[in-house]
This record gives C-alpha cells, sequence and structure tokens, in this order.
C-alpha cells in the first residue's frame, strides 16, 4: 500500500468504512441527501483527486446475485425522481472509463453492473435499468462530479431486494467481502490515477 492521501474513500457507515494509512476515510451517512452533503463537505476540506465509493448493497433476486458478490459499478442511476424530466436533475453518472478499467482489473472476480440508487429499500424494484440497489452512490458520485473529481461505486451484495425479513440479510459476509476488497481497489485507483494524470489530454 503506498502512503497517497489523493483518494478518499467513501461509506456510509463505519462498518463498511476499511482503515489503512494509504488512503483518507469518511463516513456519509445513510442515503442519498446525507450523502451528497457529508461527500461534497469533504471534497471542500481534503481535496482528494479520486473518490471510491463502497458499501454493502441489495439486488434483485432474478439476477441471481449471492451475499458476498463484489459489483463494479458501470453507471449510478438515480430512482427518486419519478416521472420529473431529466432536465431539471440529473439522473445517470457514468464511471470514466479508465477508472472503471482499473478497478475491474484489481478485482476480476466482480460484476460490472449499473447501481441503483434510492432513499428507501426496494426503492429501484419498478424500474428496469439495474438489479442492485443501494441508498447512497447517486449521492456521493453527483457530489464528485459536481466537483470535477472521477469517482466509482463499487458494492458488496447482502440482501435480495424482495426479502422483507432483514434477519435473513447477510450483512457480515457483505461487509467482510467489501472491506476485504477495499486496499486492492485503493492500490489501483492510485496507480492508474499517477497514469492518468501523466497521460497528454487527448489520451
Amino acid at each position: 500500500m503506498t502512503d497517497d492521501h489523493r483518494i478518499l474513500v467513501v461509506a456510509a457507515t463505519s462498518r463498511e468504512l476499511a482503515h489503512a494509512d494509504g488512503w483518507r476515510g469518511i463516513t456519509c451517512g445513510v442515503g442519498p441527501v446525507e450523502a451528497a452533503v457529508h461527500t461534497a463537505r469533504a471534497i471542500a476540506e481534503l481535496r482528494p483527486h479520486v473518490i471510491v465509493h463502497v458499501g454493502i448493497a441489495g439486488a434483485r433476486r432474478r439476477s441471481g446475485l449471492s451475499a458476498g458478490t463484489l459489483v463494479v459499478g458501470t453507471h449510478s442511476r438515480y430512482h427518486d425522481l419519478g416521472d420529473l424530466p431529466p432536465e431539471w436533475a440529473p439522473r445517470e453518472f457514468a464511471t470514466p472509463g479508465w477508472l472503471l478499467q482499473a478497478v475491474r482489473a484489481a478485482l476480476p472476480q466482480a460484476l460490472p453492473l449499473a447501481i441503483g440508487t434510492s432513499g428507501r429499500v426496494g426503492g429501484t424494484v419498478s424500474a428496469d435499468d439495474c438489479d442492485v440497489e443501494a441508498m447512497e452512490g447517486f449521492g456521493v458520485l453527483r457530489a464528485a462530479q459536481t466537483a470535477g473529481i472521477p469517482a466509482i461505486e463499487v458494492r458488496a451484495i447482502s440482501n435480495d431486494i424482495e426479502e422483507q425479513d432483514r434477519a435473513r440479510w447477510q450483512f457480515a459476509r457483505a461487509f467482510d467481502a467489501i472491506t476485504g476488497a477495499t486496499p486492492a481497489i485503493v492500490d489501483a485507483v492510485t496507480a492508474a490515477l499517477s497514469s492518468h494524470l501523466a497521460s497528454p489530454p487527448h489520451a
């Protein structure tokens, strides 16, 4: 692990946030509003070069994604705006290609998928554009996008979205998966950032 604090790791809760000397980490709270507010404040204070958003997530039962499966977000999609015209507020964020490539190389077992964001569990069920749901991703990534900072979301599956009994959700397995993967993610992003910054503007 390189001692490089240009990478900011953001997680909703402390159990999702791995700790090491090679990066800064913050908890942003639960839900898209808290996530956006706290991430924006951290950006203003810490001036990171890249944001890595990590955490646990639910998956539609039809997806077949088991607990502990890692998902690298290709897109973040916000599902709480209903039928409002998209020009009123953005509702999709695409992960920068160089960042997505770096994390996928570091986590070859992870699946590249779109990740939906909703402030309530099951808020993405009526949509057909994603099988993975979390509560903060779009807030974190939108704050980063507004500040001109590349960002990526990586999640570990803990439950079926349709499962109402939270006692059946496999939190521990998901927490272990995401915190175990974070060092490799940060190493890969740090190396990719160095190459990206050294590349000509047209590269």
